[in-house]
């Protein structure tokens, strides 16, 4: 029997939500609740962080500069290296102890994060993922992670460290404010296989041609950040959430086989020790190459490399400046192509890494859509302020500061769908993106997922509409985010959730939080409210350490628009939008003589009698019939009967009134009336009056957007603001005068609110009209007013018909 046998199943893997706390004003009413200040859920703003979202006077953050060597064994998988760190204590704070990221112990069976879900039985399952599942009584180390061979400081001597799982904390002496501290990490790990194990770096062995394609992230020791908010952030890598990072420059030496091509983090400071000079001038011509990229390494070449191996060894160096992080690539399977995109002045160099898999793709797509991004991201943020941005295709997607990897292979006929394409300029896009959010805009990943993921996922939005009006966009538009929104609140939680607690990852980090800043820009603020406040958060983030509330009140601060009730509401709470019209009445004017009724603008009439009713509440809550019921309490006015008056009685009905005696009282000024005239009844006569009542049955407040057709055919369109609400949080109405009679009326036409039921947005002619008397005024005084190409697709059946 063959010992690879298989038992197939499915698993099914349950998760904890955990939800962020939205406090209420006014809980137990209709209204003061979703319109409130955010108020103290906000950190309070002090000399680092202000009231209007800007770093403060004292804003400080610290820095770690790495000077890193390394050397990549092919045939043994391994990786070996040794690092000089110089850490910069900016903060007012004395430390006497760093905290150590080792994100790749991740893979490790024994240090590992070790968050766990539920399990379940399986129905089945294959022998390989038993072996995983399987608990020795006995564990034994499965030889992954990172192995400490020592840390010293400057000067060599030991320092004493502590590894908790992915964590490790170094004790260092007293490392006072202003000073730096510099140490030494000498380190080793096994390469794991991406593709079989998961994770988002390691290898990828590709059969057919006996090699290999490496993505090396997470890869060396890093620094935790020590921030004003936090203090260090050292929650351990569970594999999702991401990472919070220190700024610093980084020189950083590979040596790899002599034939592989390196990609990394920053700018390569010694091509010409090893490019060919073939390969250098033509990556000197790609320098000024604006309209097409230029083969730096040709398909042949890599073809060539593919097949003779080399034994030797190179070393690529590495220079990058003000960078949180550092990742590269390294494979002989590479061709590798390059253009410059004009930035702010200067030329930005962008590039692609991919193997003959992927050529019929990437060749024509990837380094466009770098460059693409990178201008696009630069006009609705800040100029890109790197030398280079870069696309790996490694069958995946991932981000790091100048480099990114992505997915998408053809078929093996060069071919591919038109899914295939679009998924991979969408991985591209959102990838080389993630250079803004959160490699420039640095915000804490780990703990907010959304601001990297969301905010990413937003402007990867704008940047998929500019570069093809047809692309499907599947992050951004309303609409897209409802089946999301509809579904059980135990199975939601808020966007202001931390990153290990979510359990509809993707809607919640990634589409919804995008879904919001779109509706905040397309249907609540307006483009150039939106587009200034957002840049000018990121001008004053770049390069900093931003939290939610800094978002927040920049987005109000430089816009002028109180937003804290849709923060509230998108982000902090899990009401979904469904506005309803529950009802319209219409009329036709009707010209009666004499004074308008009660209500109108008149002047010098007089009201009939008028009697007040006993003033008692109409409905006697629980405490009054409690009270009435118990008999140990007594009531004043029966134990002193003297406290008892005319109106004691009259509130019982125990006195009679006759109210034909009743004054006359006065009443507010009114205006006279006259009788209409008959022009003047035939103008009025094509006035149509319409009443149209609201209700908030998802919760979420949100702007009403209501489409008028008139029986003409042509149509109108009225928004009205979210803060209709702010008084009754559960019904809405509005009046409307027409000249011409309206034939539908239809909620949220272009389906920009995420309203989750559209089946009570409608409303049409077929009701019975209401009453509506019109009284003409005599007084002009007036009231105010992932993935690759499988099977047949279009281009294979295009090339067959040829």
């Amino acid at each position: 029997m063959n010992k690879f046998y298989k038992i197939f199943f499915s698993m099914a893997l349950l998760g904890q939500a955990a939800f962020a706390q939205n406090i209420l004003n006014n809980p137990g009413s209709n209204h003061g609740n979703k319109f409130e200040q955010l108020g103290t859920i906000l950190n309070t703003p002090n000399e680092q962080r202000t009231a209007s979202g800007a770093p403060g006077v004292k804003y400080w953050q610290q820095r770690a500069d790495y000077n890193i060597k390394c050397e990549l064994d092919e045939k043994k998988l391994t990786l070996t290296g040794s690092e000089t760190i110089t850490y910069h204590n900016n903060s007012p704070d004395v430390l006497t102890y760093i905290w150590i990221q080792l994100d790749e112990n991740e893979h490790n069976n024994l240090r590992n994060a070790n968050y766990q879900s539920s399990t379940r039985m399986p129905a089945g399952t294959s022998n390989v993922q038993l072996e995983k599942m399987t608990t020795p009584t006995t564990p034994v180390d499965n030889g992954y992670g990172i192995s400490i061979a020592k840390i010293t400081d400057a000067t060599g001597k030991k320092l004493n460290y502590t590894i908790n799982k992915t964590m490790m904390r170094i004790e260092i002496p007293a490392l006072k404010s202003g000073q730096q501290y510099v140490f030494n990490i000498d380190w080793k790990y096994k390469i794991t296989d991406r593709i079989a194990g998961g994770g988002r770096g390691g290898y990828e062995f590709f059969p057919e041609d006996g090699n290999y394609l490496f993505t090396m992230t997470q890869w060396y020791p890093r620094l935790c950040v020590y921030s004003d908010f936090q203090g260090w952030q050292n929650h351990q890598f569970t594999g999702r959430g991401e990472f919070a990072l220190t700024f610093g420059d980084f020189k950083v030496q590979m040596t790899v086989p002599s034939d592989h091509i390196v990609g990394g983090t920053g700018e390569c400071i010694n091509y010409s020790a090893v490019l060919s000079p073939a390969q250098l001038a033509r990556y000197n011509k790609a320098k000024t190459s604006t309209t097409a990229p230029v083969e730096v390494v040709t398909l042949a070449e890599a073809k060539a490399a593919e097949a003779k191996k080399s034994e030797a060894k190179k070393t690529w160096v590495f220079q990058a400046n003000n960078v949180r992080d550092f990742a590269w690539t390294a494979s002989r399977k590479f061709v590798w192509d390059a253009m410059a995109q004009p930035i702010a002045g200067r030329n930005v160099m962008c590039m692609s890494f991919y193997g003959k898999e992927a050529y019929g793709l990437y060749s024509k797509f990837s380094t466009r859509a770098v460059a693409h991004t990178i201008k696009t991201y630069s006009d609705f943020t800040i100029p890109y302020p790197y030398p280079v941005a870069q696309s790996v295709e490694a069958a995946n997607g991932m981000e790091y500061p100048m480099i990114c990897f992505n997915y998408g292979r053809t078929d093996a006929d060069g071919t591919y769908s038109e899914s295939t394409k679009n998924g991979m300029l969408g991985v591209v896009i959102h990838e080389v993106g993630h250079n803004f959010f959160p490699m420039i805009v640095n915000s804490d990943e780990r703990q907010w997922t959304w601001m990297d993921e969301g905010l990413n996922s937003f402007v990867e939005y704008l940047t998929e509409e500019l570069w093809d009006n047809k692309f499907p966009s599947k992050k951004g538009p309303a609409y897209t985010i409802v089946p999301y929104m509809k579904l059980p609140k135990d199975q939601l939680e808020p966007i202001m959730s931390n990153s290990e607690n979510i359990v509809n990852f993707g809607p919640n980090a990634y589409s919804k939080p995008a879904t919001a800043l779109n509706i905040l820009r397309e249907t609540i603020m307006g483009r150039e409210l939106f587009d200034y406040a957002f840049k000018e958060y990121s001008r004053r983030w770049a390069f900093k350490h931003p939290t939610p509330a800094d978002l927040f009140r920049t987005m109000e601060d430089a816009s002028g628009e109180d937003l804290d009730w849709f923060w509230r509401g998108w982000f902090f709470g899990t009401d979904a939008c469904d506005i309803s019209l529950d009802s319209v009445r219409y009329a036709k004017a009707d010209y009666p003589s004499g004074n308008a009724p009660a209500g109108g603008r008149m002047m010098g009439a007089n009201r009939g009698n008028r009697i007040e009713k006993p003033a008692v509440n109409a409905f006697e809550d629980i405490s009054k019939i409690r009270n009435r019921e118990d008999n140990k309490i007594k009531f004043y006015t029966d134990k002193d009967l003297a406290a008892r008056d005319f109106y004691w009685k009259y509130d019982r009905g125990l006195v009679e009134i006759d109210t034909t005696l009743a004054p006359k009282t006065a009443q507010p000024a009114r205006l006279p009336m006259e009788e209409f005239t008959a022009e003047e009844k035939a103008k009025y006569a094509n006035k149509f009056f319409y009443e149209l009542n609201f209700g908030n049955k998802g919760g979420l407040v949100m702007p009403i957007i209501v489409e008028f057709t008139f029986k003409d055919g042509s149509k109108f369109v009225d928004r009205i603001p979210a803060q209709i609400w702010r008084l009754n949080e559960q019904k809405a109405s509005k009046f409307y005068v027409y000249d011409k009679e309206v034939a539908s009326i239809k909620l949220d036409p272009m389906r920009e609110t995420a309203d989750i039921d559209e089946s009570n947005n409608t409303w049409g002619s077929g009701a019975q009209p209401s009453k509506f008397q019109l009284f003409k005024v005599r007084s002009a005084n007036a009231a105010p007013a992932r993935g690759q190409s499988v099977g047949s697709n279009p281009m294979q059946l295009e090339k067959k018909s040829k």
